[in-house]
């Protein structure tokens, strides 16, 4: 397992952009998957976006277009860049790693809180 620690969330007029970033203990280059998951009040946790150490990205369909998730190998720090934000998106957003393709997400973050409101 890997301890991981996000930041960047804050609050946002709708339209708005913000850049989330999550910071890993040690190195992520080995995990195959680094993704972002958000929950939002009264509702249950979803997934957001992946990106494996090969290169591919996958985005829940809610976000494609808006979201971009990235990974600095170099650096042990995945991002997660969010454009046109909507009131939809309003939830507390979580850092998850997958050792393997087939492996359940078993290390998170504590969380950063994203607001979109006017």
């Amino acid at each position: 397992q890997v301890e991981l620690v996000e930041s960047g969330g804050g609050l946002v007029q709708p339209g708005g952009s913000l850049r989330l970033s999550c910071a890993a203990s040690r190195s992520i280059l080995s995990i195959y998957g680094v993704g972002w998951h958000r929950q939002a009040p009264g509702k249950q946790r979803e997934w957001v976006a992946t990106a494996s150490n090969s290169g591919v990205t996958m985005y829940r369909d809610s976000v494609k277009g808006r979201f971009t998730i990235s990974r600095d190998n170099a650096k042990n720090t995945v991002y997660l860049q969010m454009n046109n934000l909507k009131p939809e998106d309003t939830a507390v957003y979580y850092c998850a790693t997958k050792p393997r393709l087939v492996s359940t997400w078993d290390s998170w973050g504590q969380g950063t809180q994203v607001t979109v409101s006017s």
